[in-house]
């Protein structure tokens, strides 16, 4: 007696990701306005590996990253590895590897997966893909603004306008003089930046407490507070002064303001800080960054300043969907289906596919023979655009007849003008839609 097996149905792993065809499409059209955005300012795209020891994020990113959302594993020889959740001390390791051969300043970027160990939600998932982009070797305000620059250019490309996002915008160094006005020591001021960051996903109840642990008075508490309000006075900054006025000349300044409640978690950042947010406050950050002077000579190389942001796909996807923005995209390629009339007719409809694909047409042929009806259904179904059909009368002649199923108009071509009439079908079609 035979068993038979019992099916097994399998889940996707909590908080990863699936992509079907349309949704892969337009992951890509999000990817490249990315691509787009970076090349046009000079930035090379680079990639790194999906696992790097575990000791380099210990080392460089802020210990609630690696405590409770690195993803880590172990190697056979108990080595501690790290799926890597952010990107830029992999970019430090890079750069400390072969700085003596790059040619500065050194403008990347990269688009790729990253692993974090987090309560899956809307907009947040385990796995997920982030745009990386960094300028190293210049230590100017001016290089700061280049990346929020590239940042607003990006929201422009897509179609964010100032009045659906903002770039927020900061500076530690003035921050750090801030609290040593109000008094507070210099060995709080990570624990006190920490503070800040995590500020609105807080009650004041839990953050003055918190606070309160950390070591402040209730002086200090309220201090801090007024400056946390105070929206006016990024000109006491020469760095900010600079910095603004030169994002006024790349003409972004509408989609950037000073706030001084924005200060980034992660510890390796020195100077200038941003991150960029819906004006309503609907979403978590879109994308941040900022200015880090230390970090590819903490990782073993020489000193080199850097600055750069981080942008993840989800975030962005949510907000454009939120805005109307989110494209609908055809994933299928295929711009001609060539159809099968009849049996002795299969080995002409082959050729005549044949042809355009050596002509770089991207061509469906009708793999069995059916009723013509049936194959037009079938192209309307996948959004073809244009159907050759090949039938006696046309092979007679040497003609064929292409058929535009969005027009229902046809035309008949001689077949050895068809993919030269094609392309110029296809290019008309492409300059209509722009």
């Amino acid at each position: 007696m035979i068993k038979t097996m019992a099916k097994t149905k399998f889940q996707l792993a909590r908080g990863f990701q699936d992509f079907y065809p349309q949704e892969l499409a337009e992951r890509r059209w999000l990817f490249e306005k990315m691509r787009e955005v970076s090349r046009r300012f000079g930035y090379q795209e680079y990639e790194g590996p999906c696992v790097e020891p575990l000791s380099l994020y210990v080392a460089k990113s802020s210990e609630e990253l690696v405590r409770q959302q690195t993803f880590i594993l172990s190697g056979r020889g108990g080595e501690k590895l790290a799926l890597r959740p952010e990107l830029t001390p992999t970019l430090a390791r890079m750069i400390a590897q072969k700085q003596i051969n790059l040619p500065k300043p050194i403008r990347w970027f990269s688009i790729g997966p990253r692993w974090r160990y987090e309560k899956p939600q809307k907009g947040r998932t385990r796995e997920f893909y982030q745009w990386d982009i960094d300028l190293l070797g210049i230590e100017t305000p001016e290089a700061d603004a280049e990346l929020i620059t590239i940042a607003a250019e990006f929201f422009k490309s897509v179609g964010l306008t100032p009045k659906e996002v903002v770039i927020k915008v900061n500076n530690r160094r003035l921050m750090e003089e801030k609290l040593n006005f109000i008094e507070i020591p210099p060995q709080l001021t990570p624990q006190i930046f920490r503070a800040i960051d995590k500020k609105e996903k807080m009650t004041e109840r839990k953050w003055e407490k918190w606070l309160e642990e950390i070591g402040l008075n209730k002086l200090q508490t309220r201090d801090l507070r007024k400056i946390l309000a105070d929206k006016d006075f990024a000109g006491e900054s020469e760095e900010l002064t600079n910095l603004f006025s030169t994002l006024s000349d790349m003409g972004v300044a509408n989609y950037v303001e000073f706030d001084p409640a924005v200060i980034r978690g992660l510890d390796y950042y020195t100077g200038t800080v941003f991150e960029a947010q819906d004006r309503a406050g609907k979403f978590r950050a879109i994308l941040g960054g900022g200015r880090y002077d230390n970090l590819v000579e903490t990782i073993g190389g020489s000193r080199i300043s850097g600055v750069g942001f981080a942008a993840g796909d989800k975030v962005v996807e949510e907000v454009l969907r939120k805005f109307n923005k989110w494209p609908t995209i055809n994933p299928l390629p295929t711009k001609v289906l060539v159809t099968v009339f009849n049996e002795s007719l299969y080995r002409e409809s082959l050729k005549i596919a044949r042809q355009l694909r050596e002509a770089k047409i991207p061509t469906e042929l009708y793999l069995t023979v059916d009723k013509l009806d049936k194959q037009l259904k079938y192209a309307n179904r996948q959004k073809i655009p244009y159907v050759v059909i090949l039938g006696p009368e046309e092979e007679e002649k040497r003609i064929v007849t292409v058929k535009n199923l969005k027009t229902g108009g046809q035309k008949t071509y001689p077949q050895e003008a068809l993919t030269k009439e094609i392309k110029k079908i296809i290019k008309s079609q492409m300059d209509n839609e722009e």
